[in-house]
């Protein structure tokens, strides 16, 4: 059989959710041949609560990935191209599905301790992509400040949903991702409550975080969907040339943090804190690529789950700065 094209036919049917019909005008083929592809990917034995292969375009991304930043590990999720479900959550449903599969896979192999988790719709999607477990002594800790105005990709609910699903012990920061002002930066971490959670993400022996985009040609940036910073902070990150936010630190495409007011608000754990222990970035949704490289650049990511597109982009690239 054509195993890329039937394992690309199967994360569209199991992952992506689209009928055969569906399945046959995306990838040019037949319904009869979408059956058939799907059928074959299941007696070879790959389907299980996850997929366990991805199409040969994205082990060559992998490759490509792991090997120019000397990470662990690297896996690019198949991109489900489907019109009907732009700016949607359904958009992050491949790379949560492979989050799932690396999360999965370390808690039986691993069983870490603590987990640390970040914010972010990939980061979420992950969530539900993983099958009920057992790990009472495990602790779910979030690194990030956990009030934000939608629960989408709220680090509670996504501490909440980990920990329904291991059986795991929550804990989130009862504070904003980015304060007003740093005075109220300030005074909200010192609270001894909050410094007892953030020495207890200290401790993790693993990180899960999201990687947002900062992109001056479109206003689809998260923290400014969600309001996080004003019109002012916004248009100071611009003109900073900012592309990345990762846990509250704002970078330049060479992985630096900018001289930016924005940069002293976030509440949470910083990079520094984390750099030197397994770190997994989830990068899900479009427009992402120079934040990726952004973030890689800082040296703090181990481990990447990252969608088709993103990744082909961040190689284009680095293929651009070579040449």
């Amino acid at each position: 059989m054509d195993n890329s094209l039937a394992i690309r036919a199967a994360w569209l049917s199991y992952i992506g959710g689209c009928t055969q019909s569906d399945i046959a005008k995306q990838l040019g083929i037949s319904s009869p041949k979408a059956h058939r592809l799907i059928n074959q990917v299941q007696k070879a034995g790959l389907v299980h609560v996850f997929i366990d292969d991805v199409p040969h375009e994205c082990l060559a991304l992998e490759d490509e990935i792991q090997s120019r930043f000397g990470l662990t590990s690297c896996s690019v999720a198949p991109y489900l191209q489907n019109d009907t479900v732009q700016n949607s959550l359904e958009l992050f449903n491949s790379v949560g599905a492979a989050a799932g599969r690396w999360l999965y896979s370390l808690l039986k192999n691993e069983t870490p301790s603590i987990i640390g988790v970040g914010k972010g719709r990939s980061v979420a999607a992950m969530t539900g992509n993983i099958p009920k477990l057992d790990f009472p002594a495990l602790k779910i800790v979030a690194v990030s400040g956990s009030l934000t105005r939608k629960l989408s990709a709220n680090p509670f609910d996504i501490v909440h949903n980990l920990a329904e699903r291991t059986q795991a012990d929550g804990y989130f920061l009862p504070v904003p991702y980015i304060a007003r002002n740093p005075e109220e930066r300030n005074l909200l971490q010192q609270q001894p409550s909050v410094d007892e959670i953030l020495n207890l993400g200290r401790k993790a022996d693993t990180y899960i975080i999201g990687i947002g985009a900062i992109d001056r040609d479109s206003e689809q940036a998260h923290i400014r969907q969600m309001k996080m910073v004003d019109d002012e902070e916004w248009y100071e990150l611009l003109r900073k040339n900012v592309v990345c936010d990762i846990m509250g630190e704002f970078l330049s495409i060479d992985g630096k943090a900018v001289d930016s007011y924005v940069n002293n608000l976030s509440l949470g754990l910083k990079l520094a804190d984390i750099k030197g222990s397994r770190v997994m970035a989830v990068v899900g949704g479009h427009q992402k690529s120079a934040a990726v490289l952004a973030a890689l650049r800082t040296g703090v990511i181990t481990d990447l789950v990252v969608c088709e597109k993103v990744a082909a982009g961040l190689v284009n690239l680095l293929a651009k700065q070579v040449a």
